[in-house]
């Protein structure tokens, strides 16, 4: 009987130590995290090698390396968005400060038809400033979660046509030919996809867009079926040189405030169609050719 009973108290003194070893950790951990600096390096520790208590102090670790972690990246999404404002400020200051010296000396000139030219060239100047702004806005709302897509099957090629066409003054002043090459398609069928019309003609819009501005020749529109039974839109345009182009970041906003490529534009249209690209689970990818060829291919690849 004696030795059963030293055996109970032996297992009561041993349970009792053990959660006051589990308590003393436990308090610890909770004082470590309650004092801990938020921008410390420091980690939790454990005295003891119980079961439990080392397990509990490598999760706090792990969350605490995931938020620093998740603190850095923030910051340097803040940096880059600062750098990107000034360099939207500076996109935004230059015209309208030529804007302002236009108007002043249409407001000196005596000479109408002169006059009438400086006008002119502020107006240039303003409407530079309308487009840009324009696409700030299209670009902050690609961005938002909660974008509503209307998600319907949409003819490719009456919409593509819509958007080359409407670049048409632009081919007629460089000579250029846009050629359209479609799959061959069932008599009275049109090969439809399953988008957002507006959101789709945006991105088409933006990628002729970027072709006419940034192209050396005529851009090809070429639509062609996968594998697995999607619809591909490959924008294609021949470039003076692609050693300044960098596909990896060319659907970047604000790309064009980079010196890699010095044509007009803001840098955000490409951003924006890779934007409503994803959004409407749709995937955009862009691929430069060999040397010779100097060509920059844009795909999109739309679900059906």
């Amino acid at each position: 009987m004696l030795a059963a009973a030293l055996l109970v108290l032996g297992i009561a003194l041993g349970a009792l130590i053990t959660m006051a070893t589990y308590a003393t950790e436990l308090r610890r951990i909770a004082r470590f995290l309650q004092t801990r600096e938020p921008r410390s390096n420091a980690r939790a520790t454990t005295a003891v090698g119980a079961p439990g208590i080392r397990d509990l102090a490598d999760a706090v670790n792990t969350e605490l390396d995931r938020s620093s972690r998740e603190r850095v990246d923030a910051q340097r999404h803040q940096d880059e968005f600062q750098r990107d404002l000034s360099a939207l400020s500076h996109d935004i200051r230059t015209p309208l400060t030529g804007a302002k010296g236009y108007l002043q000396l249409a407001y000196d000139e005596t000479d109408a038809s002169t006059r009438q030219l400086h006008l002119a060239a502020a107006t240039s100047r303003i409407d530079s400033t309308t487009a840009l702004l324009d696409e700030l806005f299209a670009y902050t709302k690609s961005t938002d979660p909660d974008l509503t897509l209307n998600m319907q099957p949409v003819a490719l090629r009456p919409l593509i046509e819509r958007v080359l066409v409407g670049h048409y003054p632009e081919f007629e002043k460089r000579g250029w030919e846009p050629e359209l090459c479609m799959p061959d398609e069932a008599p009275g069928r049109d090969l439809v996809v399953l988008a957002d019309p507006d959101a789709l003609a945006r991105i088409l819009e933006n990628l002729v867009t970027n072709a006419v501005r940034h192209g050396s020749d005529a851009p090809r529109v070429l639509v062609q079926l996968t594998d697995r039974g999607e619809a591909s839109i490959t924008v294609e345009n021949p470039v003076a040189s692609t050693a300044n182009i960098d596909t990896a970041r060319l659907f970047d906003r604000f790309y064009q405030a980079d010196s890699a490529r010095h044509a007009a534009g803001s840098g955000l249209g490409l951003a924006v169609s890779a934007n409503l690209a994803h959004a409407m689970g749709m995937e955009l990818t862009a691929h430069l050719s060999d040397a010779a060829a100097r060509s920059l291919s844009i795909t999109l690849t739309c679900p059906r």
